[in-house]
C-alpha cells in the first residue's frame, strides 16, 4: 500500500504565525495581456517583449450578469494586516461551523469552546486587496462560552465528533462570495480560525476557485484521530470516517489553505478576472453547480473525491468547461459523504481498503478504495490526465522536447532544466492505465521516488483537449501553487525565475479560460506515443495501481 502522504505541517503552522505576506511580485494583465516584470527580477531568458497574447475577456451576457453577483469586493471591505493568530500561554479557544459554506446573505452556527467566559468574531475576507492578504469583512459579538464537553468516538468508526451546544449564529450580510478565515478571539487574548467558504450564488461565466475541504478533513486529527493515524499515531488505528463536526487540529484547515489554496486566490483576484466559489462539498452537493462555468481550478491539495464531486467535475470537462488541477494527487481517495445530526454532507467515510468496508459487498460502486482500484476502477488519468506516482520525491522542472502556446515565447528551451519545484508528491504519463488524448507534456522532468524504497521516475505537466472544447491542465507537482507567490514556498523549492515560468505558465491558462472553452484556441498536440501522436520517449514506466 502507498505511504499516506504526509503534509508540510511546519510550514503551514509557520503561515498561520506569519504576519502579512510581503514583496508579492504583481502579475497583471495590461494592455494585450503582456506580463510585467520588474527588470531586477527578470531572468535572461524571459523576454515579455516576445509572450503571445490573448484577446481581452469578453464581457458575461446580460443574464449572466443579472444572474450572478459582480466580481469580487463588490462591497467595500476595509483591507486588513492583522488578520493572523496569537494566544498567550494557557489561554486555549476552538471551534467549527455547521456548514462548510453559505451563501451571501444566509447564517451559519459557530460552536465555540474556550477557557474565557466570552469570545468575539472577526470575519477576514482572503484574497487581493493591493499589499494586504485580507480584508475585514464583519466583527460581532461579544458571545458568551464555556468549556464544552470532551469528544466522542464512535467505536466501529472509530468517527471523533465534538457535541457541542451552538455559541453564537454569524449572518454573511453583504459578504462578497470568497474564503474567509473566521477569527475566534477570547477574552483572554486567545485566538483561532473557523474557515468558512462564501460560495457563489452562481458560476455561469465565471472561473471557480475549489476549495479541498474535504482534503482538509482527511488529515484532522482534532481529538486524536485522522483517516491517516489513531491518537497511537498508527495507521491500524485510525478512523474510518471523520466528521465535520468537530474542530480543525492545531488549524489544520486554516493552514491547508494558507499553504495550499491562498496563493491562487491571491495570484487570481490580481487579474482582476471574473471568479466564483465552491467547496468540494458544493459539488458533491449540486450536480448542476458548474454548468456554464468557464473554467474550474483544483488547488494544490485535493485529493479525496465523492462520486458525486467527480461525476460534476467529469461532465462540466465534457460541456466545455475548462479544468486546471494546480497540485498532484487529486482525485485519488475515493469517499462517502453522508449527513450528521447537524446537517448534510458533515461524515465523511474512507476505509481505503475494499476488503473492510462493508458496502464493498453491498454497493460496489461505492466502495472506498483508491479510485484506481477494483472494484470501483477508475483511475485519476482519465480525468486528470497525469497518474500519481509517489511522496516523497523532490527535483528540478525540466522543460520537454516540445514546445506550447504555454511555455513557447518566454525564451525556454527543449530540455532546460530550471529550479527544483518537483515533489513532494508527482503524476506523470502512463499509458498502461486509461489516459486521454491528444495529451502533451509541457514539463517532463526526472526524479527519484524516495517514498518507494528509491526508484528513477519522472513528473509530467500535461494538458489535453477534449472534443467539447474543454482544455484540462495538470501541473503534476503539489509545489506549482506556492510558487505563485514569493513567499509560500520553503527556501528549498524553486527561484525567482522557476516562479516566473510556472507564474506565466498559470496566467495564460486563466486569461484563455475567460473566453470559453480553451481547446479549439489551442488544441494539444499528442506527444506520448498515443493515438495519432507523436512519441517523445513520453510513455510513462510506472507501474499501474503501485
Amino acid at each position: 500500500m502507498r505511504p499516506a502522504p504526509t503534509p508540510d505541517r511546519p510550514r503551514r503552522t509557520a503561515l498561520l504565525r506569519r504576519s502579512t505576506l510581503a514583496g508579492i511580485l504583481v502579475v497583471a494583465l495590461v494592455a494585450a495581456a503582456v506580463v510585467l516584470v520588474r527588470e531586477s527580477d527578470r531572468p535572461s531568458w524571459l523576454d515579455a517583449a516576445t509572450l503571445p497574447t490573448e484577446a481581452a475577456p469578453t464581457p458575461p451576457t446580460a443574464a449572466a450578469a443579472s444572474a450572478s453577483l459582480a466580481a469580487p469586493r463588490t462591497v467595500p471591505l476595509s483591507p486588513a494586516a492583522d488578520w493572523h493568530t496569537a494566544s498567550p500561554p494557557g489561554a486555549r479557544i476552538e471551534g467549527y461551523a455547521d456548514r462548510t459554506s453559505v451563501l451571501p446573505g444566509r447564517s451559519v452556527a459557530l460552536r465555540v469552546s474556550a477557557t474565557a467566559g466570552s469570545f468575539t468574531v472577526s470575519a477576514f475576507r482572503m484574497g487581493s486587496y493591493g499589499a494586504e492578504q485580507a480584508a475585514l469583512a464583519w466583527r460581532g459579538g461579544p458571545y458568551p462560552t464555556v468549556v464544552q464537553p470532551a469528544p466522542v468516538i464512535a467505536p466501529d468508526t472509530r468517527t471523533v465528533t465534538a457535541p457541542w451546544q451552538a455559541s453564537a449564529t454569524v449572518t454573511a450580510t453583504d459578504w462578497p462570495p470568497g474564503a474567509y478565515l473566521l477569527r475566534l478571539e477570547g477574552a483572554d487574548g486567545a485566538q483561532s480560525y473557523v474557515p468558512l467558504t462564501v460560495r457563489s450564488p452562481t458560476t455561469v461565466g465565471r472561473i471557480v476557485l475549489v476549495q479541498a475541504v474535504t482534503n482538509w478533513q482527511a488529515y484532522n486529527s482534532w481529538g486524536g484521530s485522522s483517516l491517516y493515524h489513531g491518537p497511537d499515531r498508527r495507521m491500524e488505528t485510525r478512523s474510518y470516517a471523520v466528521s465535520f463536526d468537530r474542530p480543525y487540529a492545531e488549524q489544520a484547515g486554516a493552514a491547508d489553505f494558507l499553504g495550499n489554496e491562498l496563493p491562487l486566490v491571491t495570484f487570481a483576484e490580481k487579474l482582476g478576472i471574473p471568479l466564483g466559489y465552491a467547496t468540494d462539498v458544493d459539488l458533491h452537493d449540486d450536480p448542476r453547480l458548474l454548468v456554464g462555468a468557464l473554467a474550474v481550478v483544483s488547488p494544490g491539495h485535493d485529493e479525496y473525491y465523492s462520486t458525486g464531486m467527480r461525476n460534476a467535475l467529469t461532465a462540466a470537462r465534457d460541456a466545455g468547461t475548462n479544468i486546471f488541477f494546480l497540485g498532484a494527487n487529486a482525485v485519488y481517495r475515493h469517499i462517502r459523504l453522508s449527513p450528521t445530526e447537524l446537517g448534510p454532507d458533515r461524515l465523511e467515510t474512507d476505509y481505503k481498503d475494499a476488503g473492510i468496508d462493508p458496502v464493498t459487498r453491498t454497493d460496489p460502486g461505492e466502495s472506498t478504495a483508491q479510485w484506481r482500484r477494483p472494484p470501483v476502477s477508475r483511475p485519476e488519468s482519465e480525468l486528470v490526465g497525469g497518474f500519481y506516482q509517489c511522496n516523497p520525491g523532490r527535483a528540478k522542472l525540466v522543460v520537454a522536447p516540445m514546445l506550447s502556446w504555454l511555455t513557447e515565447g518566454m525564451g525556454l528551451q527543449p530540455g532546460q532544466e530550471l529550479g527544483v519545484l518537483v515533489g513532494p508528491e508527482y503524476d506523470r504519463v502512463d499509458l498502461r492505465v486509461p489516459t486521454p488524448h491528444p495529451l502533451q507534456v509541457l514539463f517532463h522532468s526526472p526524479v527519484r521516488c524516495t517514498g518507494q524504497g528509491g526508484i528513477d521516475d519522472a513528473s509530467d505537466v500535461t494538458y489535453y483537449t477534449t472534443p467539447s472544447g474543454a482544455a484540462v491542465f495538470d501541473s503534476g507537482t503539489s509545489k506549482w501553487e506556492c510558487a505563485l507567490d514569493d513567499e509560500a514556498c520553503d527556501t528549498a523549492w524553486g527561484d525567482p525565475a522557476t516562479f516566473q515560468v510556472v507564474r506565466e505558465v498559470t496566467r495564460r491558462l486563466l486569461m484563455a479560460a475567460t473566453l470559453g472553452p480553451i481547446g479549439g484556441r489551442h488544441p494539444a498536440i499528442d506527444t506520448t506515443g498515443g493515438p495519432l501522436g507523436r512519441d517523445d520517449g513520453i510513455g510513462g514506466i510506472a507501474a499501474a495501481g503501485r
